[in-house]
């Protein structure tokens, strides 16, 4: 099974996720596995104690926990994210995401 996305053609692709998964220690790290018109997915892996600072897409989102946990605020709703959790983002939705322990997820945005 292929590790390396293919971001940008319409071929069928299979990889294993989590062995894509990279930390920096005191950081974010940001791979790209689909880019096409309709959508975009990337894999997010968040150190312990990193912060996504608060923001608004353009457009639909989706945030799939993967490992790990973490805040996320929607709006003005804190939720507790961990392995398994899921959360829409409907376009121009303020969100913030903090890892209270090493956190992975997929975010999908939607054109």
């Amino acid at each position: 099974m292929s590790t390396t996305a293919r971001p940008g053609t319409d071929e069928n692709w299979a990889g294993d996720l989590l062995a894509m998964v990279q930390f920096a220690e005191g950081g974010i790290v940001s791979k790209t596995v689909v880019e096409r018109p309709k959508a975009d997915i990337s894999l997010y892996a968040m150190s312990t104690g990193q912060t996504m600072s608060g923001h608004a897409a353009t457009r639909p989102a989706t945030i799939h926990v993967l490992d790990g946990e973490g805040d996320i605020q929607i709006g003005e709703t804190l939720y507790k994210a961990k392995r398994g959790s899921f959360f829409y983002l409907p376009a121009k939705q303020y969100h913030a995401l903090t890892s209270t322990d090493n956190l992975v997820f997929l975010l999908y945005l939607f054109n």
